[in-house]
């Protein structure tokens, strides 16, 4: 077998490959005996057909066709591997040319990893946040807490911001219910604007007991963007009472006994938390650094897979969200065209970063063992709220197996990448990446808290 690689650009190529024809006999073999299993020739058992007959009853160009489909794909790999070519998703292939007896030859162009060398990587200067804590952080903290464990209490007067109300909406367009907008038994905090235009404003002033209408408009269902006329009426009006700032609060809070002590165990916790964020930042600088100094040329027919990867992700997660695109670009202040614009840098940077980590992987001869892949998928799979068996099946069924490994080598190599890195924080420190063991509980810890007073 013969191939020719011609550089069509710095990150594609075209190979010529030509074969001469016996290499093929393998193939050819084993299309006569597929064919032979699947004619009926009166006179011959199923898989009995003898390739002449084949040829006299359904033509040879049946039996070649066969054949090449079967030994293009081996020849194509054969010629990446003879070459070196480090090829990036499917080819497009051409058939140029297929004498019988004497030989086939076909053409491949395909997307190639761009060839650079790395700088080097140890020294690089990367800053980080600070992860001094201070008072008020630690109170803020603590307020949280407060929030989190605060009660409801009943109120005889009429309802203002910030009281929590137990209300019925029941929202009508033209004299007629709207079916997908009644509503019963809500508990709403009256000021916060997070239901209905106009709401807070009828809801001030009234007590429990009493019934109003207001004018808005609907923001889902069939009738979205109609005025609608919402009658709410109002069961009961309370206030949130916060716990007492002593040491009871502290006991009920926290595995502390007192109030001095449950300060200085979070003031402890806020910092192995931002230890473990300056971890995080060390390796994303220290990557944008990287990338700052090296001029890769990309594959555009790559960069723009991954822009219609993430279009079509957010789309999908704005119907999920029942949101629509142009509520979302709002939201950010955003035009169409520069949410274009942001996707095609955020998409250039994913295909650069990916590049350069597996340069790196490559380079530093990293391994994934299988501990380290199974930690990926629990990882995973907790993200993604299923079990980690259900997961690791999907995986291998849908063959993301390869994929699964290159995301566990690339954040090895930016682990070796942020060790390399000279790191420091904003006060000019030195900052050690390595946090004790026990710093990840404490970071669990604050995490979850933080998460659950965001759910409430």
């Amino acid at each position: 077998m013969k191939t020719d690689v011609e550089e069509l650009s710095p990150t594609r190529v075209k190979l010529t490959i030509e074969v001469p024809f016996e290499e093929l006999k393998p193939s050819l073999d084993k299309a006569y005996r597929e064919v032979a299993r699947q004619v009926r020739i009166p006179g011959f058992r199923p898989g009995h057909v003898p390739p002449r007959i084949i040829d006299q009853r359904l033509g040879r160009g049946v039996v070649l066709e066969q054949a090449v489909n079967d030994a293009v794909p081996q020849l194509y790999g054969k010629a990446l591997e003879d070459n070196d070519v480090l090829a990036l998703g499917q080819p497009e292939l051409e058939i140029t040319r297929l004498d019988d007896g004497e030989q086939l030859a076909f053409t491949a162009e395909v997307d190639i990893r761009p060839r650079f060398e790395l700088p080097d990587l140890a020294g690089m200067p990367v800053t980080v946040d600070d992860a001094e804590v201070s008072p008020d952080e630690v109170e803020e903290y603590i307020a949280g807490l407060r929030e989190r464990f605060a009660s409801l209490k009943g109120v005889d007067r009429p309802a203002g911001t910030g009281d929590y109300v137990s209300i019925d909406l029941s929202a009508s367009v033209d004299g007629k219910p709207v079916e997908d907008a009644q509503a019963s038994g809500i508990s709403y905090e009256v000021g916060s604007g997070s239901l209905l235009d106009g709401l807070d404003e009828a809801l001030t002033g009234m007590s429990a007991g009493d019934a109003g209408t207001f004018t808005a408009e609907l923001a889902s269902g069939e009738q979205a963007g109609q005025q609608a006329a919402v009658a709410v009426t109002v069961h009961s009006v309370k206030v949130k009472e916060l716990p007492e700032l002593d040491d009871e609060f502290a006991q009920s809070a926290s595995e502390y006994d007192t109030l001095g002590e449950f300060r200085a165990g979070t003031r402890s916790r806020l910092h192995t938390v931002k230890r473990m964020q300056q971890a995080g930042q060390a390796r994303e600088r220290a990557l944008d650094a990287l990338l700052a100094r090296i001029d890769i040329p990309l594959p555009e027919r790559l960069v723009a897979s991954e822009i219609d990867r993430r279009d079509h992700s957010l789309d999908e997660q704005l119907e999920r969200a029942g949101a629509t695109r142009d509520a979302y670009l709002q939201s950010r202040s955003l035009t169409s065209a520069g949410l274009d614009e942001e996707m095609a840098a955020d998409a250039r940077r994913f295909v650069k970063s990916g590049f350069v980590l597996d340069q790196i992987a490559r380079q530093e001869d990293l391994e994934v063992e299988q501990e380290e892949l199974n930690a990926y998928v629990v990882e995973q799979a907790y993200r993604l709220g299923v079990p980690p068996d259900r997961l690791a099946k999907e995986i291998v069924d849908r063959g993301q197996l390869g994929v699964a490994v290159t995301e566990v080598l690339r954040s090895k190599a930016l682990d070796v990448l942020a060790e390399r890195a000279a790191v420091t924080d904003e006060s000019g420190r030195e900052v050690d990446l390595k946090a004790p063991a026990g710093d990840q509980e404490d970071q669990a810890a604050v995490a979850g808290t933080a998460a659950e007073g965001a759910d409430e």
